[in-house]
């Protein structure tokens, strides 16, 4: 955990032991207590059935003090454990041997590309993608705003059907090997517990307090939660999800960052591949989620990039993780369009996902892993600033013409 480089974590597991300790010392005088009190009530029965009922009472005396006391014991253990959830729920991931040390972003290696990317851009390509796409009346925020508040978008138009197209492109992309699902946009506190999101991310969901509901930020919060609580066998393993989902995210602390344009918004739409698999299946899985994500950005002949996160970058939950990053010429900018991450048994264990191995005893926990397929926002964006042609029209990428009702240029 030191390999975070976040000296409170090493402060917060020592007090995660000592609380651990005083919960198995509580109780274990409870249960003293507990056994006492059984003995007494033992010993009471015998007296009355010899007729001395006053010894009989005077056991009954002392056992009630000692049920009070067992009760008082019981309150200061559900305190005592409840500390402990939270403390270990706020922990982190373990980073896995291989992730690169280093203390934060600026530390992350490139470990692919530069790929795609043009010896230079002309001047037609570095107009910002939010300046193109209001010229071409397919990017609306103005009024999104009026509707909904800041940092809403609204595209209109070839801009929304581009949108779409992005969606079902990879969403077809991926259907070889993975199952589409269509999970609720709403969840309970514990499945977004169960995914690392809660407790210590809580104020940048989107909370509906009057069902106890919350918005998703990623479809990985619904369909890590699909098998919580349940028990699947080795066999079905690994189990390959993906799903189409509009996100919500309060970007807190981000006001006048990164805000025009589609760069960051409260709602996106995105494509999640998630996997859950044996720890012996993790690390070729994370290849493969990688490996997708990554043909879809080359697929639309945008310029990438693809650095893995070192481990005083690494999330909250993951174990490790890589991030792909696509040139935006208008803005100058390397955005990220996509991580693919592995949590070992991080959310899994919250979550309860076990499996069953045939012929032996007892369950495992499950490894989970997920991607951000393709996340509409940026890669939209990217697609304004890279297609730029010098008249101000952009040219849609041929991946995705079979979703544009026959337009090839946006103009």
């Amino acid at each position: 955990m030191a390999r975070r480089h976040q000296p409170a974590l090493l402060d917060q597991l020592d007090e995660a032991v000592a609380l651990d300790e005083r919960s198995r010392e509580i109780a274990a005088k409870r249960d003293a207590v507990r056994a006492e009190v059984n003995d007494l009530s033992k010993q009471v029965g015998q007296l009355r059935r010899t007729g001395d009922v006053a010894g009989a009472e005077g056991l009954q005396t002392r056992s009630r003090a000692l049920g009070d006391h067992e009760r008082l014991l019981a309150n200061e253990l559900d305190v005592v454990q409840a500390d402990l959830r939270d403390l270990l729920l706020r922990t982190p991931n373990v980073p896995h041997p291989d992730v690169p040390d280093g203390t934060s972003e600026a530390d992350n290696p490139v470990v692919v590309g530069p790929v795609n990317l043009a010896p230079s851009y002309a001047d037609h390509q570095r107009v910002p993608h939010w300046e193109t796409a209001a010229a071409l009346g397919i990017l609306d925020n103005e009024r999104a705003v009026k509707i909904s508040g800041a940092m809403f978008t609204m595209q209109r138009g070839l801009g929304a059907t581009l949108s779409r197209a992005l969606c079902q492109y990879a969403l077809d992309r991926n259907a070889d090997a993975f199952e589409e699902v269509r999970p609720p946009s709403l969840v309970t506190t514990a499945t977004l517990t169960a995914t690392g999101q809660l407790p210590k991310f809580a104020d940048d969901a989107f909370a509906i307090e009057r069902d106890d509901l919350w918005c998703i930020p990623t479809a990985e919060v619904p369909l890590t939660s699909i098998y919580a609580g349940e028990v699947l066998d080795e066999a079905e393993l690994p189990v390959r999800l993906m799903a189409y989902t509009p996100c919500y995210r309060r970007e807190a602390g981000s006001a006048g960052r990164d805000t025009r344009g589609m760069l960051r918004a409260h709602e996106f739409d995105k494509v999640e591949i998630l996997a859950v698999c044996t720890p012996e299946q993790a690390s070729a899985l994370l290849y493969e989620l990688r490996d997708r994500a990554e043909a879809l950005i080359a697929g639309l002949g945008l310029p990438y990039r693809i650095i893995e996160i070192c481990a005083g970058d690494l999330g909250q939950s993951h174990h490790r993780s890589y991030d792909l990053e696509v040139y935006a010429p208008g803005t100058d900018a390397w955005l990220e369009v996509s991580s693919v991450s592995w949590f070992s048994d991080y959310q899994a264990r919250r979550g309860d996902i076990r499996y069953k191995v045939a012929g032996q005893r007892g369950t495992q926990i499950a490894n989970t892993l997920n991607g951000s397929a393709l996340a509409v926002p940026r890669v939209w964006a990217a697609i304004m600033e890279v297609f730029r042609q010098p008249d101000g029209t952009v040219v849609i990428p041929p991946a995705l013409h079979g979703y544009m009702r026959g337009a090839t240029v946006i103009e």
